[in-house]
Parts: C-alpha cells; sequence; structure tokens
C-alpha cells in the first residue's frame, strides 16, 4: 500500500494523535500495474485481426472493425465524461484514488487500440469504397468527418493518454499528491466529455452518408 497525501481530507492513515501537528492527512492506495499485462494478448488479438482485414482487403471485415470500433470509443467517451465524471467530482480523495488504481490501467490499453482500429480501418473503408475521390458526390461531408475524427485522435493520443498515464505513475510514488490526481483525473474525465461531443458530430455526418 502507498500513501497518498490530500491536503484537508482524512482518509486512512495514523491516527490524529501520531500524527504530527498540522501534517497532511493521507489516504491509502492500492499497489497498480501501470499496463495491465493480462490485457496485452487481448490488444495483440484486435491487432492482428484489423491487419488481417485490411491486406484481405475484405469489406464486411473492415466495416466490422471501423463499426465496432468507432461505437465502443464513442460509447466510452460518453459515458467517461457524462457519467463517472460528475459521480467522480462528488466522491472523496481516498474513493478517487482507488477508482484510478482500477479504472485508468484499463484505458491505457482500451482507448488508443480503439483509436488505431477506427480510423485504420474507416480509411481502408473509404479507399475500398472510392469516398476518397474529390469526384464523391458527398466528399465535403466526409471532409468534414476526417476534420473531425483528426481533432478526436489528437484529443486521444495528446490529451487523454498522457493524463492517463501521469496519473498512474504519480500512484507508483511513495508519497504521491492527491490533489495532482485528482487534477489529473478532472481533465481525463472532461477530455473524454468533449470528444464525447465530438463524437455526436461524427454520427450526424456518417448518418447523413450512410442514407445519401
Amino acid at each position: 500500500m502507498v500513501q497518498v497525501q490530500a491536503e484537508g481530507e482524512v482518509g486512512v492513515g495514523p491516527p490524529e494523535a501520531a500524527r504530527p501537528a498540522g501534517a497532511p492527512a493521507t489516504v491509502s492506495a492500492p499497489e497498480l500495474s501501470v499496463v495491465p499485462l493480462r490485457g496485452l494478448p487481448v490488444v495483440g488479438v484486435v491487432l492482428v485481426g484489423l491487419v488481417v482485414a485490411i491486406a484481405t482487403n475484405r469489406l464486411w471485415a473492415i466495416d466490422f472493425f471501423h463499426v465496432v470500433g468507432g461505437g465502443l470509443w464513442t460509447g466510452i467517451d460518453l459515458f467517461v465524461g457524462l457519467v463517472i465524471g460528475p459521480i467522480l467530482g462528488r466522491m472523496s480523495v481516498q474513493s478517487r484514488v482507488e477508482f484510478s488504481t482500477r479504472f485508468m490501467p484499463k484505458m491505457i490499453l482500451i482507448m488508443p487500440t480503439l483509436v488505431v482500429v477506427t480510423l485504420a480501418a474507416g480509411w481502408q473503408l473509404a479507399r475500398h469504397l472510392g469516398n476518397l475521390s474529390a469526384h464523391y458526390p458527398d466528399h465535403a461531408w466526409l471532409v468534414a468527418s476526417y476534420v473531425v475524427v483528426a481533432i478526436m485522435a489528437v484529443i486521444a493520443l495528446g490529451f487523454l493518454e498522457p493524463a492517463n498515464v501521469a496519473v498512474l505513475f504519480e500512484l507508483k510514488k511513495p508519497q504521491p499528491n492527491g490533489e495532482l490526481i485528482g487534477r489529473l483525473m478532472r481533465r481525463f474525465v472532461y477530455t473524454a466529455g468533449i470528444t464525447g461531443v465530438m463524437q455526436v458530430a461524427t454520427l450526424v455526418i456518417m448518418t447523413r452518408l450512410a442514407t445519401a
């Protein structure tokens, strides 16, 4: 167990009588692995399946990876931003730390995998269907989807993942900073919510293309 300093919060730690006057209260966090090794084979299987689908250029397989990957990416972003976020904001520091040690390692594998699968399969699908041509009737809508998805990918890989990794490495320290962990978690949740809202815009564009 490691002790997380949380200024002004009362948690599990030495009794008040044994704690020096003015010392910050502490909360405890379980040991964690930054990368959940048991999830790596699953990620490997998914990526191998994606490579096979693209290499064989099978339309159904490519469409499957794009739709499933995009659906999961959208659902997770919306759930984290709109459901977990408000709940997390009302939890004690002790509860936030315990939640983070179980939730964040899984996200470090899930989100990059979904981003790669969705984008790679989506690009291959558009190429297979001839939608990349400038003469495609709804080319403007397709370009709009590329812009939105590119922004979401930058946010996911440039903001979400660094916040995720920073939380995990902070929790691995002998005396993590509870206040810093709280700020990083808020950054993670708010960013996920923003990408979730952008995912709705992507769904509007995709349904428009599908019914054009």
